[in-house]
C-alpha cells in the first residue's frame, strides 16, 4: 500500500523536476543562443521613400539628404556648416554661387550636371545639392547606398587612417554589442569590414554594403591599416602685397571740397605710404554709391610715393541702407562690383578699403559672398582689396575673418572702440585691448596680411547721475582741452594711457588720453608681432609728433 501511495507522489517530484529542468534549459537557451531577429533598419537610419540618411566620418547626422532618379543630394545648410561654407544661395534670386579664386560659377534649378542631372534641388526653403556637386569642390570622398528601401550616403574627410578587416566565419553584424541584440546585415566568411571602434569583447564595424553595427571580437581574423587618399587640389588665393610695412592714413572725404584738403593735411606725416579717402559712400538698398574720386588727388598722392586706396563704406550716406537687402542679390553685388572695378581703374586707384560697420548677423555670410566676389574682380586687375574688421569678439563672428583672410589682400582691425558714444566711460583704445585684438585676430588670419588700426582721436566723458555721456576729440584738440582746463594726469600702467579728470558743473569729466606715450606702446605690440602694417583715424587729428612713433619702415 506504502508503495502506491509513493507513486503518485514520485510521478508529481518527476514532474517538477522535468519543469524546473525545462525552464532552466529555456533560460539557458534564451541567455546564449544568439537571435536571429531582424532589425528594422528603416527606423535604424530614420528614413523612408527618398529620404537619404546621411553619415559624415562615420557618425549618424541628424540631417538627412534627398535621392531622387538615383542621385544624391546633400541639404545645403549642412554642407556649408560641416563642409564647404562657400556654396551661397541666393534667397531671392534663388542662385547658387560658388566663388573660385579667379572665376564665379552660378546655378539655379534649371542647369544640369553629367548624365543631364539638375545640380540642385528646391524644396520650399529647403535647398539639396547633388553630391558630386559638393564632391568637386571639397576635399572629401562619398559612397552611395541607393536601396530600395534604405537609402544612405557616407561623407569622408580624406587623409585619415583606419584599420580593416575580415572575419572568420559568417558572422551576424549587431544594433548593439550582444548576441541578443537584432542583426542588421551579415558578414560572409571572410567578409571585410572597416574596424570603428574596438572594445574588450565586441567592436564596432562598418561593413562593405554600407552599415554601421557590432560583431564580436573572437569573429575578427586578419586586420590591416588602409588610408584615405585624394585627388582633390585645394584653391590657391594669390595676393598682393606691398614691399614694405604698411603705414596707412585714413582721410575723411564727404565733399568734393575736401579733397582739396590733402597737400595740407600730409604735408607734416612721416612714413606715410597708403592714403585711403573714404570716397565711395553706398546709399540705397540697389548698390548706388556717391563717389568722391578726384583725378587730381590721385595723382598728388601718387607724386608723393603714396598709394590710393579708396574706402567703400555703408555709413556716410548710408541712412537708407540695409545690408542685408543690399548685398543679398547676386545681380545687385555683380553690378556694384562691375561699376567699383571701372571706377577705381578710370581714375588709376590703386586699391578698395571696405568699411561696413554696424551690420545684423543676418547680413553676415551676403556681405563675406561680395567680399569673395570682389576678391576675383580685385585679383584680375591687380587692384588691393583691404577689409576693415572691428576686433574679434564672438558677438563679431558673422564677419568671417577666416575667410577674409583667405580672399583678401589686407585684413585691418579697427583696434579703437573699445568704449563708444552711448556706452560707459572709458579707454578708446587700452594696451591690454589691443594686445588682446592683436592676438585673436592672429588665431585666423596669417600675421603677413593683418594691419592694427590705431585711433588719432579719445572721448571726453561726462558723467551727471546716472547720465553718461561723452564728445570725441582728436589728440591735438584733447591735448589742449587737457592744458586748458589744468586736468591732472595720472599714469594707468595696465590701460598703457594717461588718465585724469575734471569736475564741472555739467558733472565729472574723464579723459582717457592718447598721445605719443600710448601709442608708442601700442606700435611696440605691433612691431613685436611682425604685423603687415599700422593704420590711422584719421588725418587731420594729430600732432606732428606722433609721426614720429607711428612708423614701422624704418
Amino acid at each position: 500500500m506504502l508503495k502506491k501511495k509513493l507513486i503518485p507522489y514520485l510521478v508529481a517530484v518527476g514532474l517538477i523536476v522535468l519543469i524546473a529542468v525545462g525552464a532552466l534549459g529555456v533560460h539557458i537557451l534564451q541567455k546564449y543562443i544568439p537571435t536571429k531577429e531582424q532589425a528594422d533598419i528603416g527606423q535604424l537610419l530614420g528614413v523612408e521613400g527618398e529620404r537619404t540618411a546621411i553619415y559624415l566620418d562615420d557618425e549618424l547626422q541628424e540631417e538627412q539628404g534627398i535621392t531622387r532618379d538615383n542621385q544624391t543630394y546633400l541639404p545645403l545648410r549642412w554642407v556649408n556648416e560641416r563642409l564647404n561654407e562657400k556654396f551661397y544661395w541666393d534667397e531671392v534670386e534663388k542662385i547658387l554661387v560658388y566663388t573660385l579664386p579667379d572665376s564665379i560659377v552660378y546655378a539655379d534649378r534649371r542647369t544640369m550636371g553629367n548624365g543631364d542631372k539638375p545640380l540642385l534641388q528646391v524644396e520650399g526653403e529647403d535647398v539639396y545639392l547633388l553630391a558630386g556637386l559638393v564632391g568637386n569642390y571639397t576635399d572629401i570622398t562619398t559612397e552611395v547606398y541607393n536601396t530600395d528601401q534604405h537609402k544612405r550616403i557616407y561623407v569622408n574627410s580624406t587623409g585619415r587612417s583606419w584599420q580593416s578587416g575580415n572575419v572568420r566565419k559568417k558572422t551576424a553584424v549587431r544594433v548593439l554589442g550582444g548576441i541578443k541584440s537584432p542583426v542588421i546585415t551579415t558578414l560572409e566568411k571572410g567578409g571585410s569590414f572597416r574596424i570603428l571602434e574596438q572594445m574588450t569583447e565586441w567592436s564596432k564595424v562598418r561593413t562593405e554594403d554600407g552599415f554601421i553595427g557590432y560583431i564580436p571580437n573572437k569573429a575578427i581574423g586578419d586586420t590591416w591599416t588602409e588610408k584615405d587618399s585624394s585627388l582633390f587640389l585645394e584653391p590657391l588665393y594669390s595676393s598682393i602685397a606691398l614691399d614694405e610695412k604698411i603705414c596707412l592714413a585714413w582721410h575723411q572725404v564727404t565733399s568734393e571740397e575736401a579733397n582739396k584738403a590733402l597737400e595740407g593735411l600730409i604735408a607734416g606725416t612721416k612714413g606715410v605710404n597708403v592714403i585711403a579717402p573714404t570716397w565711395f559712400a553706398l546709399t540705397d538698398n540697389e548698390g548706388s554709391y556717391h563717389s568722391f574720386a578726384d583725378q587730381e588727388y590721385v595723382d598728388t598722392a601718387h607724386e608723393k610715393g603714396m598709394q590710393v586706396w579708396a574706402v567703400l563704406d555703408n555709413f556716410n550716406r548710408g541712412e537708407n541702407v540695409n545690408s542685408e537687402i543690399l548685398f543679398a542679390r547676386t545681380s545687385v553685388r555683380k553690378e556694384l562690383i562691375a561699376r567699383l572695378i571701372e571706377e577705381v581703374k578710370a581714375y588709376g586707384i590703386d586699391g578698395i578699403n571696405l568699411d561696413i560697420e554696424g551690420i545684423k548677423p543676418e547680413a553676415g555670410p551676403h556681405y563675406v559672398q561680395f567680399i569673395r566676389e570682389l576678391s576675383v574682380s580685385c585679383r584680375k586687375e591687380g587692384i588691393i582689396l583691404s577689409v576693415d574688421n572691428y576686433v574679434p569678439t564672438a558677438y563679431t563672428a558673422f564677419y568671417n575673418r577666416a575667410e577674409q583672410g583667405r580672399v583678401a589682400d589686407y585684413v585691418i582691425i579697427m583696434a579703437y572702440d573699445e568704449h563708444y558714444a552711448g556706452g560707459e566711460a572709458g579707454s578708446v583704445s587700452s594696451l591690454s585691448y589691443v594686445k588682446k585684438g592683436i592676438e585673436d585676430t592672429l588665431g585666423e588670419i596669417p600675421r603677413e596680411k593683418v594691419v592694427c588700426a590705431l585711433p588719432f582721436y579719445t572721448r571726453v566723458w561726462t558723467e551727471d547721475g546716472d547720465k553718461t555721456t561723452s564728445s570725441a576729440f582728436g589728440i591735438s584738440a584733447a591735448r589742449e582741452w587737457v592744458e586748458e582746463n589744468q586736468v591732472k594726469l595720472y599714469w594707468q600702467e595696465e590701460l598703457g594711457q594717461y588718465y585724469g579728470e575734471l569736475d564741472t558743473e555739467d558733472g565729472l569729466k574723464l579723459i582717457w588720453l592718447e598721445d605719443e606715450t600710448s601709442l608708442g606702446l601700442k606700435m611696440e605690440l605691433i612691431k613685436k608681432e611682425n604685423l603687415a602694417g599700422v593704420a590711422c583715424w584719421k588725418l587731420g587729428f594729430e600732432p606732428e609728433s606722433i609721426w614720429d612713433v607711428v612708423k614701422v619702415n624704418e
